[in-house]
């Protein structure tokens, strides 16, 4: 089974791979340019796009917390206690249940770096793109 399972797929592609080298009628791909060299605003806006991805998740996480169409459930399911809750929002995320908050102590502050982040990398990036037009016209 491993056999038919692993080593013949590879078997196939590897004939596959070869049978289109062939019909073209040259060898082994060339190696690909260099490309030019990632920008600051480039990597800026990556670490932008990271934050707001990473933030939003965390974000989805802290709201599964969150009372929605049974309130007592939230409660009785995250602290083990059939009631309903004392307090409950959004942002900051909080569940209070009997006094006790529920969320883990690390949603907000995480909430508030990658946000932070996110906004800073995001202005950062648009600054540094502007700046680099700018160059370029003169």
């Amino acid at each position: 089974m491993v056999i038919l399972a692993l080593a013949l797929p590879a078997w196939a592609g590897i004939t596959y791979a070869g049978l289109v080298r062939a019909r073209r009628g040259d060898e082994p791909p060339w190696p690909r340019a260099p490309r030019p060299p990632r920008t600051a605003a480039k990597k800026a806006a990556w670490i932008a796009a990271f934050a707001y991805l990473a933030g939003g998740a965390l974000h989805l996480y802290g709201l599964s917390y969150m009372p929605f169409l049974f309130p007592e459930d939230a409660c009785y399911f995250k602290a083990g206690t059939k009631t309903y809750p004392d307090h409950s929002s959004a942002l900051p995320v909080s569940l209070v249940c009997r006094g006790a908050e529920v969320v883990p102590w690390w949603v907000n502050p995480g909430l508030l770096v990658l946000g932070g982040t996110a906004v800073a990398a995001t202005v950062t990036s648009v600054v540094l793109a502007a700046g680099r037009r700018r160059r370029a016209s003169r």
